[in-house]
């Protein structure tokens, strides 16, 4: 039976996740696990996470999933997902810099200060709530998804990827920011599919389909 490993290192909302993605999953199994064999055995792979970053890298050394998470990156489809996407680049701002997994080559860095939108408004950090999503490239997740469809999001940081190409989504707040990478077999979103309804759903189900091919 095909399978979908959800990362466990303490730090994500694993059960919400698991729960969207059993709702779409049809025939794969979906298990929760922080074995790495478990883990590097199955088909696809979700990286999630929440909380603080240096707290995020500590853990996955500990429990020696790091090197797990490079080589699911490497060999098979790995979506990452809020902390898990930022985790995926060389380098956080957070905890006076944390150096992270280098999977995608790029920086972590913390909403300015007097953050405000086209109107002068005073923006609130953390970005908390819906907000939309511009599909900055065509890619297999976004099958069946409107442009501008609205995510969920939640963080104080966002992500600033070396190479441009690899930006798959922006999101406007206070400027625009890459809020979707992707590079070959690897797709990092900076909200959370599984509060996100229907087009969250939908791009989860997209992802229990896709093959790794962008």
């Amino acid at each position: 039976m095909a399978s979908i490993a959800i990362i466990d290192y303490g730090m994500g909302n694993l059960h919400s996740i698991a729960k969207a993605l059993e709702h779409v999953a049809g025939h794969h199994l979906v298990f929760i696990s922080s074995d790495p064999e478990s883990i590097l055995r199955a088909g696809r792979v979700v990286f999630p996470g929440v909380g603080a970053i240096g707290d995020c890298m500590d853990e996955l050394r500990r429990l020696e999933l790091d090197e797990v998470v490079r080589e699911a990156a490497r060999s098979k489809p790995l979506l990452g997902v809020c902390l898990g996407m930022q985790a995926l680049l060389t380098r956080s701002e957070e905890n006076d810099g944390t150096a992270c997994l280098d999977v995608l080559p790029g920086e972590v860095r913390r909403f300015p200060r007097n953050l405000v939108d086209a109107s002068g408004a005073r923006l609130k950090v953390p970005h908390m709530g819906w907000n939309a999503v511009r599909q900055s490239r065509p890619h297999p997740l976004w099958a069946g998804i409107a442009d501008n469809s609205r995510f969920y999001f939640v963080h104080s940081y966002f992500t600033e990827p070396a190479q441009a190409d690899e930006i798959a989504g922006v999101t406007d707040y206070g400027g625009e920011f890459a809020s979707v990478l992707a590079r070959e077999n690897v797709f990092a979103a900076q909200f959370h599919p599984e509060k996100s309804q229907h087009a969250g759903l939908a791009l989860l189900a997209n992802f229990v389909d896709w093959d790794g091919q962008g």
